[in-house]
């Protein structure tokens, strides 16, 4: 056996009721004074909250899904006008990759609040999106230097988003099991963190204000996320990436109804990736653990009710064909990955 495992140096603390108190403490521990604070309108006073005792040089809620190039390219400027030394993102995912692109380019300092379970706070992974293509790299400027989590601020997000955002933060443990750099140590990252998240979501979907569910499945996500990190881009997301970037998908959404296609195709060719899942789901395999959590959770089925065409399935095909990694357990042809994006399409059940 031959292995390497990078492990991302990140300040991580779960505050949970004390996200203001805490943040403020992480911005003076790295010495800031003029901070830029990046949060979409819907978060806008959920933010001003949480930043309340920060030294604020700029509010920027230019936030857009898929970090468009040219709305990273107003934030940076902004950052740039106010001369800000460090950058505080409060959202999900979009506003957490919004903020990577203004550090990827300034080298500021970024600490992140999440409210979703994207997990993009505990990766060095940024996106951008150009005309239809999204291109995704891994930088160390772009890793949040602290990620401060509060269960009290996940308690608003709707059901059917903590369900999408959670099965998305599945899909990282699950591609980290056969990515190109899989690893015993992500491995194992994975599997805890799927056995957190097929805890703590059902959960979270029964009651939204259990705060003990909602620390469970951040905990999850966190993992999964770590795990992906080191682990690098699988299948599912080369897919979602070109689904999202491609034809404007909604990104968790996307992740939630392209997960059990993937691990119906790999998981035959790889028995030990379907064991840790099974084990996680307490369930005979990964899928049908996988399965039955969707069906509780009532998860997301067709992309076509989310605006993916029918008569895009060939094109999506020819974009994710050249960029699927050489690691997948099981070979991808023409043929069946046009039948996994047409069973994606219209909600069929995996096989």
């Amino acid at each position: 056996m031959s292995w390497t495992h990078d492990t991302l140096g990140q300040r991580v603390r779960m505050a949970t009721g004390t996200a203001a108190e805490a943040l403020a403490e992480e911005v003076d521990r790295l010495g800031a004074r003029r901070v830029m604070v990046v949060a979409g309108p819907a978060e806008a006073s959920l933010a001003a909250t949480v930043t309340a005792g920060l030294p604020v040089a700029l509010r920027h809620d230019e936030v857009v899904m898929h970090v468009p190039v040219e709305v990273a390219e107003r934030a940076r400027e902004a950052a740039t006008a106010a001369a800000v030394d460090a950058v505080v993102t409060v959202g999900g995912g979009s506003t957490t990759g919004l903020g990577k692109a203004v550090a990827l380019t300034s080298g500021l300092p970024l600490l992140a609040v999440p409210t979703t379970y994207a997990g993009s706070e505990a990766t060095d992974v940024w996106g951008l999106t150009e005309g239809a293509v999204k291109t995704t790299g891994s930088d160390l400027r772009v890793l949040p230097r602290t990620v401060v989590y509060d269960a009290t601020l996940l308690t608003g997000l709707p059901r059917h988003l903590s369900v999408a955002s959670g099965l998305n933060a599945l899909a990282h443990c699950v591609d980290s099991l056969w990515a190109p750099r899989a690893d015993p140590v992500n491995a194992a990252l994975a599997g805890e963190g799927a056995r957190a998240l097929a805890a703590g979501l059902p959960a979270v979907a029964a009651d939204p204000d259990d705060l003990r569910a909602r620390e469970l499945t951040i905990q999850g996500a966190y993992l999964a996320a770590v795990s992906f990190a080191s682990a690098g881009s699988g299948l599912h997301h080369k897919i979602c990436h070109v689904l999202g970037g491609r034809y404007d998908l909604p990104h968790a959404e996307t992740h939630a109804t392209v997960l059990p296609h993937v691990l119906a195709l790999n998981a035959p060719q790889a028995p030990a990736a379907d064991e840790r899942l099974a084990a996680a789901f307490g369930s005979p395999t990964g899928l049908a653990g996988l399965q039955r959590l969707r069906a509780e959770l009532d998860a997301p089925r067709a992309l076509r009710d989310h605006g993916f065409r029918e008569e895009d399935i060939p094109d999506a095909v020819a974009a994710v064909l050249p960029v699927v990694p050489p690691s997948n357990p099981t070979p991808v042809t023409t043929e069946n990955l046009t039948a996994l994006l047409r069973a994606v399409w219209e909600g069929a059940d995996p096989s």
